[in-house]
């Protein structure tokens, strides 16, 4: 739909830029061959179209229609059309797209709201220049990118009470779990596949070993192959519940051997399985900022150097810009200060072409930070479109 206003407010027509709804229950049933007769019905109401402009084709849940991909390939070989089809992650995956498309298709992954999203959704204002923030209009985004770290981007979940939103956000994961994953991939051991979503949503942005896992299971009696366990982590992936990081090397058998850290979607699910009560502000950030990583098309891997240390990000852009960094809620601490500047100065030895940030919920604890590792307030680089670029490197200028 925002694809289709984007077209619209470019001065196409509505006519151009028919739309169809696959679930509407008036067209269960659907068949490839019936799907034909609508594009036919179309062009009987506007013939002057037909291979003259191009017509705009907005499919919604395509893949409950067996066959839909030879339908969309004739539509493109055979009419003036541009074609949008969007659906089910698991059901669509832009490999299996792509393939059925002859390269002929262009992925668009919709994640959660950004934060950005997540203001404009709540009507909330902000300023398209960072430097005319006043201090007033700062703390109230400061404490809204606090509430977006607790409940997240999910649109259907944005104004809920804490029981709804909860009750909500558990049925998407129980439909990643059944429909994506269970019977898609025809899963039978389903104990340990609820397991693993168990483990990696409690312990968001952590090191995840496949082996150390397999044994806890074992230890509880679960029986699961190692193999199936790599295919479940890969399923959950692939139907975006969660998002993996890999090291950052260039040695392919270092890559598998080293801990991969897993991020959830969208950092509304954390509290979901958080045994303690006190979902952790700090994960939730460094998921944050993942995700928004590749909202902005980086590359994400994470860094551990020889010298032991290890950095949250390695972000490679295509214009081939890179950035190492560091997430941290606060810099107060000395200590912690000193551990996450040594962390970025060993990577920055490794990975020299790369330009250092950290990134803050409280910038004003960052003291004696040397010049050349940028300091960002965590909500203003979510927001800044001029931040967007990794080597646009000035902070907006701090109120007097």
């Amino acid at each position: 739909q925002q694809l289709r206003a984007a077209r619209h407010r470019q001065g196409v027509p509505r006519q151009r830029l028919p739309y169809i709804n696959l679930e509407d229950d008036r067209l269960a049933g659907l068949t490839e061959r019936e799907l034909s007769w609508l594009i036919e019905e179309y062009y009987r109401l506007f013939p002057s179209f037909r291979r003259n402009q191009t017509v705009t084709w907005c499919f919604d849940e395509v893949q409950v229609v067996p066959g839909w991909e030879r339908f969309v390939r004739r539509l493109l070989d055979t009419e003036k059309v541009e074609i949008l089809v969007s659906g089910s992650s698991a059901a669509l995956l832009s490999r299996e797209v792509a393939t059925a498309m002859r390269g002929r298709a262009w992925e668009v992954a919709l994640f959660p709201f950004s934060f950005e999203e997540f203001l404009r959704h709540r009507h909330q204002v902000f300023p398209d220049r960072l430097e005319l923030l006043e201090p007033a209009l700062r703390s109230s985004l400061e404490s809204a990118f606090r509430e977006y770290l607790t409940v997240g981007g999910f649109p259907e979940v944005q104004g809920l009470a804490v029981a709804d939103r909860r009750r909500v956000l558990r049925d998407y994961v129980d439909v990643a779990i059944l429909r994506d994953v269970v019977e898609r991939h025809r899963v039978s051991n389903v104990v340990s596949l609820r397991w693993l979503v168990r483990h990696l949503l409690a312990n968001p942005a952590s090191p995840f070993s496949v082996e150390k896992f397999h044994n806890v299971l074992k230890s509880q009696g679960i029986g699961v192959g190692r193999d199936t366990l790599h295919h479940f982590l890969a399923y959950l992936e692939d139907c975006f519940l969660v998002r993996v990081g890999w090291l950052a090397t260039d040695s392919e058998r270092r890559r598998m051997v080293n801990p991969r850290k897993v991020y959830p979607v969208d950092p509304g699910l954390i509290p979901l399985f958080d045994r303690s009560g006190k979902a952790n502000i700090g994960h939730a950030l460094e998921t944050a900022v993942r995700i928004e990583l590749e909202r902005r098309d980086a590359e994400v891997h994470y860094v551990r150097t020889r010298d032991g240390y290890e950095v949250d990000f390695l972000a490679r852009y295509a214009d081939g810009q890179q950035e190492l960094i560091q997430v941290c809620v606060a810099l107060d601490d000395l200590n912690t200060r000193e551990r996450e500047m040594r962390a970025l100065e060993a990577a920055a030895r490794e990975f020299p072409r790369a330009s250092l940030l950290l990134i803050t919920l409280a910038p004003e604890t960052a003291h004696d930070v040397p010049e050349h590792i940028r300091v960002h307030n965590a909500p203003f680089w979510f927001l800044a479109p001029w931040l967007q670029k990794p080597h646009l490197d000035q902070e907006p200028p701090a109120d007097e």
